[in-house]
């Protein structure tokens, strides 16, 4: 896909210069030549994976790096790579762990950093209760077993550190209530959306 056409599907969320637009060129190439191998997105058509894909990872990465540059970041349940490869993206001094336990996901996901040349990414392809460490921000978006994923995302952020959740409107009391020792902030709409929202949260630094 041209990256002038990813330009302006991409204006309602953010703007990026032609390396990133070219990388996101790269990237829906792999991605449509996985997809017809292993199910990575029910979506097939390139434009609406820009929008909706790419355009809401990146309007997420944009608000949250906005708000406070991690050193550290999770995207939990990777699979296609969304929000975590955009995020990595747009902020390549931060650290960004890819957690996917589906093999042939994960390594997708690992031909896909080397593809487009991601330092500041890599892949874990086990299960995330078998992550070895912490970040400062972790990602969940689309994931399957909402209330485990999300209670795995509290255990994988540090102290202080921020849970970042793109869920429908309908989930965000169901997050509140599920994750207690977690300080959310008010959800924000996503732009050509009609249910997604990201809803921003501080893990407690109390114990217990």
């Amino acid at each position: 896909m041209e990256t002038a056409a990813i330009a302006r599907l991409l204006e309602p969320f953010t703007a990026l210069d032609e390396m990133r637009l070219s990388a996101i060129s790269t990237y829906i190439d792999l991605l449509l030549k996985w997809n017809a191998r292993i199910n990575l997105t029910a979506i097939r058509e390139p434009s609406e994976i820009v929008q909706r894909h790419f355009g809401e990872s990146l309007f997420a990465a944009k608000h949250l790096l906005e708000q406070k540059l991690p050193q550290t970041a999770i995207d939990l349940g990777s699979g296609a790579g969304f929000p975590g490869v955009p995020f990595a993206l747009l902020a390549p001094e931060v650290q960004v762990t890819l957690i996917e336990s589906q093999q042939k996901k994960a390594t997708f996901l690992k031909e896909l950093v080397h593809a487009l040349g991601l330092k500041n990414a890599k892949v874990f392809s086990d299960r995330a209760e078998n992550h070895p460490g912490t970040a400062d921000l972790v990602m969940l978006r689309a994931v399957e077993r909402f209330e485990q994923a999300l209670q795995m995302a509290v255990q994988l952020t540090n102290a202080g550190g921020r849970i970042a959740l793109m869920i429908g409107s309908g989930q965000v009391e169901s997050a509140k209530t599920l994750a207690a020792e977690v300080i959310w902030d008010n959800p924000v709409e996503v732009p050509c959306s009609l249910s997604r929202e990201l809803l921003v949260g501080i893990k407690s630094l109390k114990v217990g």
